[in-house]
């Protein structure tokens, strides 16, 4: 089972060059680019690491991949994530974010029901280490 969070979510994994692209649509709208880190990528885990600073002053899409790169070799066995920001309103407005590395395995997760008072059905998502 593959997570989807982001974007580009139910698409298959983007190759290097399709997230390159991406990266340069990016920068040429001005979105500073981001990478964050998780091994937990629970839909309400909103907060992952962040991996290095913000990219603010980067043009060029390379750039970018290498740092990308440097992620992937840290962080192998976790979920990385790019995101890019439209400061244009004057907050922190993500205009972009997407998956660019996954782990090897990927542990689903599911859904667990729990019966309450009252006919109430309490529901909770759990990672399924099967």
């Amino acid at each position: 089972m593959r997570i989807t969070q982001g974007t580009f979510s139910f698409l298959p994994d983007l190759s290097d060059e399709q997230i390159a692209r991406q990266i340069q649509y990016a920068l040429d709208n001005g979105w500073p680019i981001s990478l964050e880190f998780t091994s937990d990528p629970h839909p309400r885990n909103a907060y992952w690491e962040m991996f290095g600073l913000p990219m603010f002053d980067i043009r060029d899409a390379s750039a970018v991949m290498r740092e990308l790169q440097r992620a992937r070799e840290a962080h192998s066995d976790a979920y990385l994530k790019l995101n890019a920001y439209d400061a244009r309103y004057g907050r922190q407005t993500t205009a972009l974010s997407f998956i660019v590395a996954r782990p090897a395995v990927e542990h689903p997760l599911r859904l667990e029901r729990q019966e309450a008072h009252d006919r109430v059905q309490r529901y909770s998502i759990v990672r399924d280490e099967r």
